[in-house]
């Protein structure tokens, strides 16, 4: 009876609790929501989310519960929650929506979660938001939405209808990429670019390089013959990078995947890519070993290919690529000399920022090689700059280096 009474204390509680927080719609239609926001004069905040979404979770979980979340979205808008995907486990709730999920997928372009979409109290779409935030960012982004120089889908529609000039194109394009409307950030960023008169100015270079993806993209040609001007604004490399990274995605990796699981046509693939990329071949046919043979998990070509790169173009890998290769090679590889050229990798990879799992992965060679006094203050170390669980890893590693213990295969 006690535990009745106490339980019974704590409802009142409970739903005060609950009630801070953002209010959300339940047992409704997509036309009653729409219905009660013109009544209300209120803007319509609709999460489009899904169940194995994570950002999704957190922010149900962590931010629409907060009070001032809450009290700025429900005086604002009428809030709904759609779920993109279908699952067995779906109620009556869910399924009901399940046609208008769709039809908002299709609709707006949803590509990625959570995305939030943003309606006018008369029903027409005005902005939409992708991923999670912060309680505080949140309500930012949202009270931005709710002012026209700010929305999305007004400036669209004032480039569908008619408005071109420059600084305009510019703009919209690198709002629709951050809005994840690729598509008609694609169109207004070719529209922008064919007003150019000097595509290699500072301003024009970063724009080709943010819209520049695959190699039939207007700046292609830039990065692959002109290197020298675009690395001029970008930095050294930059370019060459570009090309690498495109190259790999349309030639290379396409072919990786084969469908009765045999190896790569290594050789016939080289024999293609230096056809249509000599001056980068070498280097894209071993970076792209490296990558299939890691997750491929095999050991010995992953070992062998790593040091491979490393020899011709390790002064080109980046630190979180020294700090993988150099992991790598701890985990998979028992040779003394390929330890110690790991070493060098993964002392650089933390040269310029002392990165906690950089500096675990060098104090880890270090032990590896038997260097134990070493191991043990790098470990220290990254322990001291760690936080919450990483901290908690890097002390049982140094417990186990302590013991002597050999805790890799």
């Amino acid at each position: 009876m006690k535990k009745l009474l106490l339980l019974a204390s704590w409802l009142p509680l409970m739903a005060v609790a609950q009630d801070k927080g953002m209010h959300f719609e339940h047992g409704t239609t997509w036309a009653e929501v729409k219905a009660k926001a013109k009544t209300e004069n209120k803007y319509i905040f609709v999460d489009c989310y899904t169940t194995w979404c994570g950002p999704c979770k957190y922010m149900s979980a962590n931010i629409f519960p907060q009070e001032s979340v809450g009290n700025f979205m429900n005086a604002k808008y009428v809030n709904v929650k759609v779920q993109m995907d279908q699952t067995d486990k779906d109620g009556e709730d869910v399924k009901k929506w399940y046609a208008d999920a769709k039809q908002i997928e299709k609709d707006y372009s949803i590509r990625a979660y959570p995305t939030f979409l943003i309606f006018a109290p008369n029903g027409e779409i005005v902005d939409r938001q992708i991923g999670g935030a912060d309680a505080d960012r949140f309500i930012e982004r949202c009270a931005a939405s709710l002012e026209p120089s700010k929305q999305y889908y007004p400036q669209l529609a004032k480039y569908q209808g008619g408005q071109k000039d420059t600084a305009f194109l510019r703009k919209l394009a690198y709002l629709a990429m951050e809005k994840y409307d690729n598509a008609n950030a694609n169109l207004v960023a070719k529209d922008y670019l064919s007003q150019q008169k000097d595509l290699y100015t500072p301003v024009n270079i970063e724009f080709v390089s943010r819209f520049t993806q695959s190699s039939k993209d207007p700046g292609f040609d830039m990065f692959l013959h002109h290197a020298d001007k675009v690395n001029k604004v970008l930095g050294a490399g930059k370019a060459e990078a570009k090309v690498l990274a495109i190259a790999a995605n349309e030639e290379v990796y396409p072919r990786l995947r084969t469908k009765d699981n045999t190896a790569p046509d290594w050789a016939g693939i080289e024999k293609d890519v230096k056809a249509k990329y000599p001056g980068i071949a070498e280097e894209l046919m071993l970076k792209s070993k490296v990558q299939y043979y890691v997750f491929a998990k095999d050991a010995n070509n992953a070992v062998t290919s790593i040091v491979a790169y490393m020899k011709k173009y390790g002064h080109k890998a980046d630190p979180q690529a020294l700090n993988e290769y150099a992991w790598t090679i701890f985990e998979k590889c028992n040779d003394a000399k390929c330890i110690e050229e790991a070493l060098e990798w993964s002392k650089r990879s933390f040269k310029d920022n002392e990165i906690p799992a950089f500096m675990d992965t060098y104090a880890n060679l270090l032990y590896k090689a038997g260097k134990k006094a070493d191991a043990l203050a790098w470990e220290e170390k990254a322990m001291n700059k760690a936080e919450g669980d990483e901290k908690k890893n890097y002390e049982s590693t140094l417990e186990k280096m302590k013991k002597g213990e050999k805790y890799w295969d």
